[in-house]
Protein backbone atom coordinates (compact mmCIF):
# COMPACT_ATOMS: atom_id res chain seq x y z
CA UNK A 1 0.00 0.00 0.00
CA UNK A 2 1.26 3.42 -1.02
CA UNK A 3 2.12 5.61 1.93
CA UNK A 4 0.46 9.06 1.83
CA UNK A 5 2.41 12.19 2.72
CA UNK A 6 1.03 14.56 5.28
CA UNK A 7 -1.04 17.26 3.66
CA UNK A 8 1.28 20.03 4.77
CA UNK A 9 4.32 18.28 3.26
CA UNK A 10 2.52 17.58 -0.01
CA UNK A 11 1.52 21.22 -0.26
CA UNK A 12 5.07 22.32 0.44
CA UNK A 13 6.49 20.06 -2.26
CA UNK A 14 3.84 21.27 -4.70
CA UNK A 15 4.74 24.86 -3.98
CA UNK A 16 8.42 24.10 -4.56
CA UNK A 17 7.68 22.34 -7.84
CA UNK A 18 5.69 25.22 -9.34
CA UNK A 19 8.50 27.68 -10.08
CA UNK A 20 10.74 24.93 -11.43
CA UNK A 21 8.11 23.95 -13.99
CA UNK A 22 7.56 27.55 -15.06
CA UNK A 23 11.26 28.24 -15.47
CA UNK A 24 11.98 24.86 -17.05
CA UNK A 25 10.15 22.56 -19.43
CA UNK A 26 6.49 23.52 -19.06
CA UNK A 27 4.95 24.17 -22.49
CA UNK A 28 4.16 27.74 -23.38
CA UNK A 29 0.65 28.78 -24.24
CA UNK A 30 -0.18 28.56 -27.96
CA UNK A 31 0.58 31.74 -29.79
CA UNK A 32 -2.10 33.64 -31.66
CA UNK A 33 -2.92 32.91 -35.30
CA UNK A 34 0.11 32.69 -37.55
CA UNK A 35 0.23 34.18 -41.04
CA UNK A 36 2.38 33.02 -43.92
CA UNK A 37 2.75 35.21 -47.01
CA UNK A 38 3.15 33.68 -50.46
CA UNK A 39 4.11 35.94 -53.36
CA UNK A 40 3.04 34.27 -56.60
CA UNK A 41 4.56 34.82 -60.06
CA UNK A 42 4.11 33.05 -63.39
CA UNK A 43 4.73 33.32 -67.14
CA UNK A 44 7.40 36.01 -66.91
CA UNK A 45 8.80 34.92 -70.30
CA UNK A 46 12.03 36.85 -69.95
CA UNK A 47 10.39 40.30 -70.01
CA UNK A 48 13.33 42.08 -68.41
CA UNK A 49 12.49 45.51 -69.79
CA UNK A 50 9.09 47.15 -69.36
CA UNK A 51 7.18 45.39 -72.15
CA UNK A 52 5.08 48.41 -73.18
CA UNK A 53 1.95 46.60 -72.11
CA UNK A 54 -0.99 47.88 -70.10
CA UNK A 55 -3.86 46.40 -68.14
CA UNK A 56 -7.30 47.82 -67.58
CA UNK A 57 -8.27 49.00 -64.11
CA UNK A 58 -11.15 50.95 -62.58
CA UNK A 59 -10.58 54.24 -60.78
CA UNK A 60 -12.52 54.90 -57.54
CA UNK A 61 -14.99 56.84 -59.69
CA UNK A 62 -15.63 53.72 -61.76
CA UNK A 63 -13.88 55.11 -64.84
CA UNK A 64 -11.81 52.50 -66.70
CA UNK A 65 -8.19 53.40 -67.46
CA UNK A 66 -5.14 51.63 -68.87
CA UNK A 67 -2.17 51.23 -66.51
CA UNK A 68 1.40 50.65 -67.79
CA UNK A 69 2.85 47.53 -66.20
CA UNK A 70 5.88 45.25 -66.20
CA UNK A 71 9.66 45.32 -66.09
CA UNK A 72 12.06 43.34 -63.92
CA UNK A 73 13.36 46.29 -61.87
CA UNK A 74 9.82 47.35 -60.95
CA UNK A 75 8.83 43.78 -60.16
CA UNK A 76 11.85 43.47 -57.87
CA UNK A 77 10.77 46.55 -55.89
CA UNK A 78 7.23 45.26 -55.59
CA UNK A 79 8.40 41.89 -54.30
CA UNK A 80 10.65 43.67 -51.79
CA UNK A 81 7.75 45.77 -50.52
CA UNK A 82 5.39 42.86 -49.98
CA UNK A 83 8.07 40.55 -48.60
CA UNK A 84 8.91 43.18 -45.98
CA UNK A 85 5.38 42.93 -44.61
CA UNK A 86 5.97 39.48 -43.15
CA UNK A 87 9.22 37.69 -42.26
CA UNK A 88 7.45 34.40 -43.01
CA UNK A 89 7.31 34.87 -46.79
CA UNK A 90 7.97 32.60 -49.77
CA UNK A 91 8.21 33.76 -53.39
CA UNK A 92 7.10 31.03 -55.79
CA UNK A 93 6.50 30.81 -59.53
CA UNK A 94 4.30 28.57 -61.67
CA UNK A 95 6.52 28.22 -64.71
CA UNK A 96 7.50 29.79 -68.04
CA UNK A 97 9.90 32.21 -66.43
CA UNK A 98 12.01 31.66 -69.55
CA UNK A 99 11.30 30.78 -73.17
CA UNK A 100 9.45 32.78 -75.85
CA UNK A 101 11.37 35.76 -74.47
CA UNK A 102 12.21 39.20 -75.90
CA UNK A 103 15.61 39.64 -77.48
CA UNK A 104 17.31 41.08 -74.38
CA UNK A 105 16.87 37.73 -72.65
CA UNK A 106 16.47 35.22 -75.48
CA UNK A 107 19.57 36.27 -77.42
CA UNK A 108 21.54 35.25 -74.32
CA UNK A 109 19.70 31.95 -73.71
CA UNK A 110 17.64 33.55 -70.91
CA UNK A 111 20.65 33.65 -68.60
CA UNK A 112 19.79 37.22 -67.56
CA UNK A 113 16.26 36.19 -66.56
CA UNK A 114 17.68 33.58 -64.22
CA UNK A 115 20.03 36.28 -62.90
CA UNK A 116 17.12 38.63 -62.30
CA UNK A 117 15.09 35.99 -60.45
CA UNK A 118 18.13 35.27 -58.27
CA UNK A 119 18.28 38.96 -57.38
CA UNK A 120 14.54 39.16 -56.74
CA UNK A 121 14.87 36.27 -54.30
CA UNK A 122 12.60 33.69 -55.93
CA UNK A 123 12.47 30.54 -53.80
CA UNK A 124 10.86 27.93 -56.08
CA UNK A 125 9.67 27.58 -59.67
CA UNK A 126 7.48 24.80 -61.06
CA UNK A 127 8.81 24.28 -64.57
CA UNK A 128 6.49 25.16 -67.46
CA UNK A 129 6.44 23.94 -71.04
CA UNK A 130 8.57 26.84 -72.28
CA UNK A 131 11.34 25.97 -69.85
CA UNK A 132 11.86 22.96 -72.14
CA UNK A 133 12.10 25.02 -75.36
CA UNK A 134 15.84 24.47 -75.69
CA UNK A 135 15.79 20.91 -74.47
CA UNK A 136 16.45 18.94 -71.35
CA UNK A 137 20.20 19.51 -71.05
CA UNK A 138 19.90 23.27 -71.45
CA UNK A 139 17.18 23.38 -68.80
CA UNK A 140 19.39 21.47 -66.37
CA UNK A 141 22.11 24.06 -67.10
CA UNK A 142 19.65 26.78 -66.11
CA UNK A 143 19.47 25.13 -62.67
CA UNK A 144 23.08 24.08 -62.15
CA UNK A 145 24.98 26.72 -64.11
CA UNK A 146 28.01 26.47 -66.36
CA UNK A 147 28.78 27.46 -69.94
CA UNK A 148 28.35 24.16 -71.78
CA UNK A 149 26.88 24.71 -75.24
CA UNK A 150 23.68 22.78 -76.01
CA UNK A 151 22.06 25.15 -78.54
CA UNK A 152 22.95 27.07 -81.68
CA UNK A 153 23.61 30.15 -79.57
CA UNK A 154 26.72 30.64 -77.48
CA UNK A 155 26.23 30.66 -73.69
CA UNK A 156 27.96 33.10 -71.32
CA UNK A 157 28.27 35.86 -73.93
CA UNK A 158 27.98 38.75 -71.46
CA UNK A 159 29.01 37.30 -68.11
CA UNK A 160 32.10 35.12 -68.12
CA UNK A 161 30.37 32.49 -66.02
CA UNK A 162 26.80 31.50 -65.36
CA UNK A 163 25.97 30.39 -61.82
CA UNK A 164 22.54 28.98 -62.54
CA UNK A 165 19.37 29.43 -60.53
CA UNK A 166 19.76 29.90 -56.80
CA UNK A 167 16.08 28.99 -56.51
CA UNK A 168 14.90 25.41 -56.96
CA UNK A 169 13.08 24.04 -59.97
CA UNK A 170 10.28 21.60 -59.09
CA UNK A 171 8.93 18.98 -61.52
CA UNK A 172 6.90 16.30 -59.76
CA UNK A 173 5.52 14.73 -62.93
CA UNK A 174 8.64 14.81 -65.13
CA UNK A 175 10.57 11.55 -64.89
CA UNK A 176 13.83 10.45 -66.48
CA UNK A 177 14.86 7.07 -67.85
CA UNK A 178 15.71 5.71 -64.41
CA UNK A 179 12.35 6.68 -62.89
CA UNK A 180 13.64 9.66 -60.90
CA UNK A 181 12.14 13.10 -61.33
CA UNK A 182 14.19 15.49 -63.45
CA UNK A 183 14.01 18.02 -60.62
CA UNK A 184 12.66 17.54 -57.08
CA UNK A 185 8.95 16.86 -56.84
CA UNK A 186 8.45 18.68 -53.54
CA UNK A 187 10.11 21.01 -51.08
CA UNK A 188 9.72 21.77 -47.38
CA UNK A 189 10.49 25.18 -45.96
CA UNK A 190 10.23 26.17 -42.28
CA UNK A 191 9.36 29.83 -41.78
CA UNK A 192 9.85 31.49 -38.40
CA UNK A 193 11.24 30.07 -35.17
CA UNK A 194 9.93 28.50 -31.99
CA UNK A 195 6.19 28.71 -31.45
CA UNK A 196 5.94 31.13 -34.39
CA UNK A 197 7.32 28.63 -36.89
CA UNK A 198 5.19 27.32 -39.74
CA UNK A 199 6.24 24.52 -42.07
CA UNK A 200 5.23 24.97 -45.70
CA UNK A 201 5.22 22.03 -48.10
CA UNK A 202 5.32 22.69 -51.84
CA UNK A 203 4.52 20.54 -54.88
CA UNK A 204 5.55 21.78 -58.31
CA UNK A 205 4.74 20.35 -61.72
CA UNK A 206 4.05 21.18 -65.34
CA UNK A 207 1.14 20.21 -67.54
CA UNK A 208 1.16 16.65 -68.87
CA UNK A 209 0.82 17.97 -72.45
CA UNK A 210 4.27 19.56 -72.38
CA UNK A 211 5.56 17.07 -75.02
CA UNK A 212 3.00 18.53 -77.44
CA UNK A 213 4.19 22.07 -76.74
CA UNK A 214 7.97 21.66 -76.73
CA UNK A 215 10.29 20.14 -79.30
CA UNK A 216 10.16 16.36 -78.73
CA UNK A 217 13.81 16.02 -79.74
CA UNK A 218 14.76 17.95 -76.61
CA UNK A 219 12.66 15.72 -74.35
CA UNK A 220 14.23 12.37 -75.18
CA UNK A 221 14.06 10.03 -72.21
CA UNK A 222 11.52 12.11 -70.30
CA UNK A 223 7.95 11.16 -69.46
CA UNK A 224 5.23 13.53 -68.25
CA UNK A 225 2.76 11.97 -65.83
CA UNK A 226 -0.89 12.80 -65.25
CA UNK A 227 -1.31 15.68 -62.82
CA UNK A 228 -3.99 14.70 -60.27
CA UNK A 229 -2.56 11.33 -59.34
CA UNK A 230 0.92 12.78 -59.09
CA UNK A 231 -0.21 15.56 -56.76
CA UNK A 232 -2.42 13.45 -54.52
CA UNK A 233 0.32 10.87 -53.97
CA UNK A 234 2.59 13.62 -52.61
CA UNK A 235 0.23 15.41 -50.22
CA UNK A 236 0.32 12.66 -47.53
CA UNK A 237 4.11 12.59 -47.72
CA UNK A 238 4.34 16.32 -47.12
CA UNK A 239 1.93 16.05 -44.21
CA UNK A 240 3.97 13.19 -42.75
CA UNK A 241 7.06 15.39 -43.05
CA UNK A 242 5.38 18.03 -40.90
CA UNK A 243 3.86 20.40 -43.45
CA UNK A 244 1.29 22.70 -41.84
CA UNK A 245 0.46 24.27 -45.20
CA UNK A 246 0.44 22.60 -48.63
CA UNK A 247 1.03 24.86 -51.64
CA UNK A 248 0.67 23.55 -55.19
CA UNK A 249 2.48 25.39 -57.98
CA UNK A 250 1.35 24.12 -61.37
CA UNK A 251 1.89 25.28 -64.92
CA UNK A 252 -1.70 24.89 -66.02
CA UNK A 253 -4.42 27.47 -65.82
CA UNK A 254 -7.91 28.89 -66.05
CA UNK A 255 -9.90 31.47 -67.94
CA UNK A 256 -12.55 33.60 -66.24
CA UNK A 257 -15.13 36.18 -67.21
CA UNK A 258 -14.38 38.44 -64.26
CA UNK A 259 -11.58 40.82 -63.32
CA UNK A 260 -8.14 40.01 -61.98
CA UNK A 261 -9.24 40.44 -58.35
CA UNK A 262 -12.83 39.22 -58.50
CA UNK A 263 -12.93 36.19 -56.18
CA UNK A 264 -16.19 34.79 -57.54
CA UNK A 265 -14.60 32.52 -60.19
CA UNK A 266 -17.24 33.85 -62.58
CA UNK A 267 -17.32 32.04 -65.92
CA UNK A 268 -14.34 29.91 -64.97
CA UNK A 269 -13.08 27.42 -67.56
CA UNK A 270 -9.85 25.81 -68.72
CA UNK A 271 -7.90 22.57 -68.39
CA UNK A 272 -6.91 23.28 -64.80
CA UNK A 273 -10.56 23.06 -63.73
CA UNK A 274 -10.77 19.27 -63.97
CA UNK A 275 -7.48 18.96 -62.08
CA UNK A 276 -8.73 21.14 -59.24
CA UNK A 277 -11.88 19.03 -58.89
CA UNK A 278 -9.80 15.94 -58.16
CA UNK A 279 -7.27 17.37 -55.73
CA UNK A 280 -6.71 16.16 -52.18
CA UNK A 281 -8.68 18.68 -50.06
CA UNK A 282 -5.61 19.16 -47.86
CA UNK A 283 -4.11 21.39 -50.56
CA UNK A 284 -4.39 24.95 -49.21
CA UNK A 285 -3.32 27.06 -52.18
CA UNK A 286 -2.84 26.61 -55.95
CA UNK A 287 -0.51 29.04 -57.74
CA UNK A 288 -1.10 28.50 -61.46
CA UNK A 289 -0.13 29.84 -64.88
CA UNK A 290 0.04 28.96 -68.59
CA UNK A 291 -3.13 30.76 -69.80
CA UNK A 292 -1.66 34.24 -69.20
CA UNK A 293 -4.87 35.34 -67.46
CA UNK A 294 -4.79 37.13 -64.10
CA UNK A 295 -7.27 35.82 -61.53
CA UNK A 296 -7.92 35.01 -57.89
CA UNK A 297 -10.52 32.26 -57.63
CA UNK A 298 -11.87 30.99 -54.30
CA UNK A 299 -12.48 27.42 -55.41
CA UNK A 300 -14.71 26.86 -52.39
CA UNK A 301 -17.38 28.76 -54.31
CA UNK A 302 -17.32 25.91 -56.83
CA UNK A 303 -16.59 22.96 -54.51
CA UNK A 304 -17.11 23.58 -50.79
CA UNK A 305 -15.01 20.52 -49.94
CA UNK A 306 -11.98 22.14 -51.59
CA UNK A 307 -11.86 25.71 -50.27
CA UNK A 308 -8.42 26.59 -51.58
CA UNK A 309 -7.49 29.71 -53.51
CA UNK A 310 -6.37 29.45 -57.14
CA UNK A 311 -4.27 32.35 -58.39
CA UNK A 312 -2.45 33.58 -61.47
CA UNK A 313 -0.47 36.78 -61.99
CA UNK A 314 -1.11 37.17 -65.72
CA UNK A 315 1.95 37.35 -67.98
CA UNK A 316 5.19 39.25 -68.50
CA UNK A 317 5.42 40.63 -64.97
CA UNK A 318 2.14 42.53 -65.20
CA UNK A 319 1.19 41.51 -61.66
CA UNK A 320 2.37 39.71 -58.59
CA UNK A 321 -0.12 37.84 -56.42
CA UNK A 322 0.00 38.82 -52.74
CA UNK A 323 -1.34 35.89 -50.70
CA UNK A 324 -1.82 35.52 -46.92
CA UNK A 325 -2.62 32.19 -45.29
CA UNK A 326 -3.60 32.24 -41.60
CA UNK A 327 -2.83 29.12 -39.53
CA UNK A 328 -4.32 28.11 -36.19
CA UNK A 329 -1.29 27.28 -33.97
CA UNK A 330 -3.19 24.57 -32.09
CA UNK A 331 -4.68 22.64 -35.03
CA UNK A 332 -1.93 23.64 -37.49
CA UNK A 333 -4.59 24.16 -40.14
CA UNK A 334 -5.31 27.09 -42.44
CA UNK A 335 -8.28 28.97 -41.07
CA UNK A 336 -8.32 32.02 -43.32
CA UNK A 337 -6.90 33.02 -46.67
CA UNK A 338 -6.66 36.19 -48.74
CA UNK A 339 -5.14 36.99 -52.13
CA UNK A 340 -4.96 40.01 -54.41
CA UNK A 341 -3.23 40.63 -57.70
CA UNK A 342 -1.03 43.72 -57.48
CA UNK A 343 -0.37 45.65 -60.69
CA UNK A 344 3.32 46.29 -61.28
CA UNK A 345 2.86 49.87 -62.47
CA UNK A 346 6.07 50.91 -64.21
CA UNK A 347 6.70 53.42 -67.03
CA UNK A 348 4.44 55.55 -69.20
CA UNK A 349 4.68 54.84 -72.91
CA UNK A 350 2.96 55.45 -76.22
CA UNK A 351 1.57 52.45 -78.10
CA UNK A 352 -1.16 51.36 -80.47
CA UNK A 353 -3.75 52.67 -77.99
CA UNK A 354 -2.03 56.06 -77.83
CA UNK A 355 -0.27 57.37 -74.71
CA UNK A 356 -0.48 55.13 -71.64
CA UNK A 357 0.19 57.35 -68.63
CA UNK A 358 1.00 56.55 -65.03
CA UNK A 359 -2.05 56.43 -62.80
CA UNK A 360 -1.42 57.96 -59.35
CA UNK A 361 -4.59 56.32 -58.01
CA UNK A 362 -2.79 52.99 -58.09
CA UNK A 363 0.31 51.77 -56.33
CA UNK A 364 3.61 52.77 -57.94
CA UNK A 365 7.06 51.24 -57.59
CA UNK A 366 10.50 52.69 -58.17
CA UNK A 367 12.82 50.52 -60.26
CA UNK A 368 15.28 48.67 -58.03
CA UNK A 369 18.70 50.06 -58.92
CA UNK A 370 20.76 46.85 -58.94
CA UNK A 371 18.25 44.99 -61.09
CA UNK A 372 17.89 47.94 -63.46
CA UNK A 373 21.68 48.10 -63.87
CA UNK A 374 21.87 44.35 -64.49
CA UNK A 375 19.14 44.48 -67.14
CA UNK A 376 20.80 47.50 -68.76
CA UNK A 377 24.00 45.48 -69.15
CA UNK A 378 22.14 42.96 -71.29
CA UNK A 379 19.99 45.55 -73.05
CA UNK A 380 23.13 47.31 -74.20
CA UNK A 381 24.66 44.03 -75.39
CA UNK A 382 21.54 43.32 -77.47
CA UNK A 383 21.01 46.86 -78.76
CA UNK A 384 23.20 46.71 -81.85
CA UNK A 385 21.44 43.57 -83.02
CA UNK A 386 18.00 44.83 -82.03
CA UNK A 387 18.24 48.03 -84.07
CA UNK A 388 19.99 46.60 -87.10
CA UNK A 389 17.79 47.24 -90.17
CA UNK A 390 17.28 44.18 -92.35
CA UNK A 391 15.08 45.55 -95.15
CA UNK A 392 11.62 46.93 -95.86
CA UNK A 393 8.13 45.42 -95.89
CA UNK A 394 5.15 47.09 -97.54
CA UNK A 395 3.01 47.20 -94.39
CA UNK A 396 2.75 46.06 -90.79
CA UNK A 397 1.18 42.66 -90.20
CA UNK A 398 -0.45 41.02 -87.22
CA UNK A 399 0.18 37.55 -85.92
CA UNK A 400 -2.79 35.17 -86.34
CA UNK A 401 -5.54 36.26 -83.92
CA UNK A 402 -6.43 32.60 -83.33
CA UNK A 403 -4.54 29.44 -84.25
CA UNK A 404 -6.97 28.55 -87.07
CA UNK A 405 -6.77 31.92 -88.80
CA UNK A 406 -4.76 32.61 -91.92
CA UNK A 407 -2.48 35.65 -91.70
CA UNK A 408 -0.28 37.57 -94.07
CA UNK A 409 2.56 37.31 -91.56
CA UNK A 410 2.30 33.51 -91.42
CA UNK A 411 2.25 33.35 -95.21
CA UNK A 412 5.32 35.60 -95.37
CA UNK A 413 7.22 33.27 -93.03
CA UNK A 414 6.24 30.17 -95.01
CA UNK A 415 7.38 31.82 -98.25
CA UNK A 416 10.74 32.65 -96.69
CA UNK A 417 11.26 29.07 -95.55
CA UNK A 418 10.48 27.65 -98.98
CA UNK A 419 12.90 30.02 -100.66
CA UNK A 420 15.64 29.18 -98.14
CA UNK A 421 15.40 25.45 -98.85
CA UNK A 422 14.73 25.22 -102.58
CA UNK A 423 18.37 24.19 -103.03
CA UNK A 424 17.66 20.91 -101.19
CA UNK A 425 14.57 20.18 -103.24
CA UNK A 426 11.82 21.82 -101.19
CA UNK A 427 8.54 22.08 -103.08
CA UNK A 428 6.50 23.85 -100.39
CA UNK A 429 6.67 24.93 -96.72
CA UNK A 430 4.35 24.87 -93.72
CA UNK A 431 4.52 27.16 -90.67
CA UNK A 432 2.70 26.58 -87.36
CA UNK A 433 0.63 29.58 -86.35
CA UNK A 434 1.41 29.21 -82.64
CA UNK A 435 5.11 29.66 -83.42
CA UNK A 436 4.42 33.25 -84.53
CA UNK A 437 4.92 35.15 -81.29
CA UNK A 438 4.53 38.82 -82.21
CA UNK A 439 3.31 41.26 -84.84
CA UNK A 440 5.45 42.56 -87.69
CA UNK A 441 6.13 46.23 -86.95
CA UNK A 442 7.47 48.55 -89.65
CA UNK A 443 8.95 51.99 -89.26
CA UNK A 444 7.74 55.21 -90.95
CA UNK A 445 9.89 54.34 -93.99
CA UNK A 446 8.65 50.70 -93.92
CA UNK A 447 11.97 49.58 -92.43
CA UNK A 448 12.08 46.38 -90.38
CA UNK A 449 14.71 45.70 -87.71
CA UNK A 450 16.27 42.45 -86.58
CA UNK A 451 14.70 43.01 -83.16
CA UNK A 452 11.26 42.97 -84.77
CA UNK A 453 11.69 39.63 -86.54
CA UNK A 454 13.43 38.18 -83.49
CA UNK A 455 10.32 38.93 -81.45
CA UNK A 456 8.25 37.11 -84.08
CA UNK A 457 10.41 33.96 -84.07
CA UNK A 458 12.49 33.84 -80.86
CA UNK A 459 13.03 30.07 -80.67
CA UNK A 460 16.10 29.62 -82.91
CA UNK A 461 14.47 26.69 -84.70
CA UNK A 462 16.36 25.11 -87.56
CA UNK A 463 14.68 24.40 -90.89
CA UNK A 464 14.11 20.77 -91.85
CA UNK A 465 13.30 19.54 -95.35
CA UNK A 466 11.91 16.02 -95.76
CA UNK A 467 10.07 13.74 -98.14
CA UNK A 468 6.50 12.59 -97.53
CA UNK A 469 3.98 10.86 -99.74
CA UNK A 470 0.92 12.75 -100.90
CA UNK A 471 -1.19 10.54 -98.64
CA UNK A 472 1.00 11.48 -95.69
CA UNK A 473 0.71 15.17 -96.53
CA UNK A 474 -3.08 14.84 -96.55
CA UNK A 475 -2.97 13.02 -93.21
CA UNK A 476 -0.69 15.75 -91.85
CA UNK A 477 -3.17 18.46 -92.79
CA UNK A 478 -5.97 16.46 -91.14
CA UNK A 479 -3.97 16.48 -87.90
CA UNK A 480 -4.57 20.24 -87.73
CA UNK A 481 -8.15 19.54 -86.67
CA UNK A 482 -8.19 15.98 -85.30
CA UNK A 483 -8.96 16.93 -81.69
CA UNK A 484 -5.80 15.31 -80.33
CA UNK A 485 -4.47 18.71 -79.31
CA UNK A 486 -5.86 22.18 -80.07
CA UNK A 487 -7.07 23.08 -83.56
CA UNK A 488 -4.40 24.88 -85.57
CA UNK A 489 -4.14 25.72 -89.26
CA UNK A 490 -0.75 25.81 -90.95
CA UNK A 491 0.40 28.88 -92.80
CA UNK A 492 1.48 27.42 -96.17
CA UNK A 493 3.80 28.82 -98.80
CA UNK A 494 2.16 30.56 -101.75
CA UNK A 495 2.02 27.50 -104.01
CA UNK A 496 -0.25 25.59 -101.58
CA UNK A 497 -3.98 25.93 -101.00
CA UNK A 498 -6.46 23.89 -99.00
CA UNK A 499 -9.93 24.15 -97.45
CA UNK A 500 -11.26 22.95 -94.12
CA UNK A 501 -14.66 22.57 -92.50
CA UNK A 502 -14.81 21.89 -88.77
CA UNK A 503 -18.42 20.83 -89.16
CA UNK A 504 -17.29 17.66 -90.87
CA UNK A 505 -16.28 14.49 -89.04
CA UNK A 506 -12.64 14.23 -87.91
CA UNK A 507 -10.59 12.62 -90.63
CA UNK A 508 -12.46 14.38 -93.43
CA UNK A 509 -12.19 18.02 -92.46
CA UNK A 510 -9.47 19.04 -94.93
CA UNK A 511 -10.12 18.86 -98.66
CA UNK A 512 -9.29 20.39 -102.04
CA UNK A 513 -5.56 20.29 -101.32
CA UNK A 514 -3.56 21.75 -104.18
CA UNK A 515 0.17 22.13 -104.72
CA UNK A 516 1.32 24.30 -107.62
CA UNK A 517 -2.32 24.45 -108.67
CA UNK A 518 -2.70 20.68 -109.02
CA UNK A 519 -4.67 18.34 -106.74
CA UNK A 520 -2.37 16.46 -104.41
CA UNK A 521 -1.43 12.98 -105.65
CA UNK A 522 -1.60 10.43 -102.81
CA UNK A 523 0.98 8.21 -104.51
CA UNK A 524 3.48 10.94 -105.38
CA UNK A 525 6.37 12.08 -103.20
CA UNK A 526 6.76 15.66 -102.07
CA UNK A 527 9.62 17.58 -100.48
CA UNK A 528 8.41 19.99 -97.81
CA UNK A 529 10.03 22.30 -95.27
CA UNK A 530 9.07 23.13 -91.70
CA UNK A 531 10.84 24.21 -88.52
CA UNK A 532 12.62 21.71 -86.27
CA UNK A 533 9.90 21.95 -83.62
CA UNK A 534 7.31 20.63 -86.08
CA UNK A 535 9.73 18.16 -87.66
CA UNK A 536 10.09 16.30 -84.39
CA UNK A 537 6.31 16.03 -83.92
CA UNK A 538 5.64 19.22 -81.98
CA UNK A 539 2.05 20.40 -81.49
CA UNK A 540 0.99 16.74 -81.97
CA UNK A 541 1.86 16.72 -85.68
CA UNK A 542 3.23 13.19 -85.54
CA UNK A 543 3.07 12.59 -89.31
CA UNK A 544 6.24 14.67 -89.64
CA UNK A 545 8.07 11.82 -87.94
CA UNK A 546 7.53 9.72 -91.07
CA UNK A 547 9.73 12.09 -93.05
CA UNK A 548 12.55 10.58 -95.13
CA UNK A 549 15.79 12.04 -96.49
CA UNK A 550 15.72 14.82 -93.90
CA UNK A 551 18.10 17.72 -94.54
CA UNK A 552 18.80 20.31 -91.85
CA UNK A 553 19.14 23.89 -92.99
CA UNK A 554 19.76 27.23 -91.32
CA UNK A 555 17.64 29.03 -88.74
CA UNK A 556 14.06 30.06 -89.41
CA UNK A 557 14.98 33.58 -88.34
CA UNK A 558 17.79 33.79 -90.88
CA UNK A 559 15.43 32.64 -93.65
CA UNK A 560 12.95 35.41 -92.83
CA UNK A 561 15.71 38.01 -92.73
CA UNK A 562 17.10 36.91 -96.09
CA UNK A 563 13.64 36.92 -97.71
CA UNK A 564 12.90 40.47 -96.56
CA UNK A 565 16.37 41.70 -97.56
CA UNK A 566 16.29 40.11 -101.03
CA UNK A 567 14.27 42.93 -102.62
CA UNK A 568 14.08 46.69 -102.03
CA UNK A 569 10.50 46.34 -100.73
CA UNK A 570 9.00 42.99 -99.77
CA UNK A 571 5.26 43.00 -100.35
CA UNK A 572 3.06 41.19 -97.87
CA UNK A 573 1.56 38.11 -99.53
CA UNK A 574 -2.21 38.04 -100.04
CA UNK A 575 -4.65 35.91 -98.10
CA UNK A 576 -6.61 33.05 -99.62
CA UNK A 577 -4.29 30.09 -99.25
CA UNK A 578 -6.34 28.61 -96.40
CA UNK A 579 -10.13 28.63 -96.80
CA UNK A 580 -12.20 28.11 -93.66
CA UNK A 581 -15.53 26.78 -94.92
CA UNK A 582 -16.94 25.92 -91.51
CA UNK A 583 -20.66 26.70 -91.61
CA UNK A 584 -20.42 29.27 -88.81
CA UNK A 585 -18.02 31.27 -90.97
CA UNK A 586 -20.37 31.51 -93.92
CA UNK A 587 -22.29 34.76 -94.56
Amino acid sequence: MKKLLPLSLAALLGACAGPAAIDGAAPQRPAGPLTVKIIGLNDFHGNLEPPKQSVEAALPSGEKVRVPVGGAAYLASAVDKYRAQNPKTLVVAAGDLIGASPITSSLFLDEPTIGVMNRIGLDFNAVGNHEFDRGRRELVRMQTGGCEKYTVRQPCQVEKSFEGAKFKFLAANVRTENGDTLFPATAIRKLGTGNDAVTVGLIGLTLKDTPNLASPSGLTGLTFAEEVGTINALVPKLKADGADVVVLTIHQGLYTKVGSNDKSCGGVSGDLLKILGGLDPRVDLVVSGHTHWAYVCDFGAIDASRPFLVTSAGVAGQYLTDIDLTIDPATRRVTAKRADNVMIQSEAFSGNRGPIDLQPSFETFAPRADVAAYVEQYRGAAQVQRERPIGKVSAAASKPPVATAESQLGNLIADSQLEATRSVGAQFALMNNTGIRNDLIVGPDKAVTFGTIFAIQPFANELKTMTLSGADVAALLEQQFDGQAFDQAFSPSGNVAYSFDLGRAPGSRVFDIRIDGKPIDPTAEYRLTMNSFLASGGDSFTVFRKGRDVVTGGLDLDALEAWIAAVPMRDLPPLGRVRNLTAAKQP
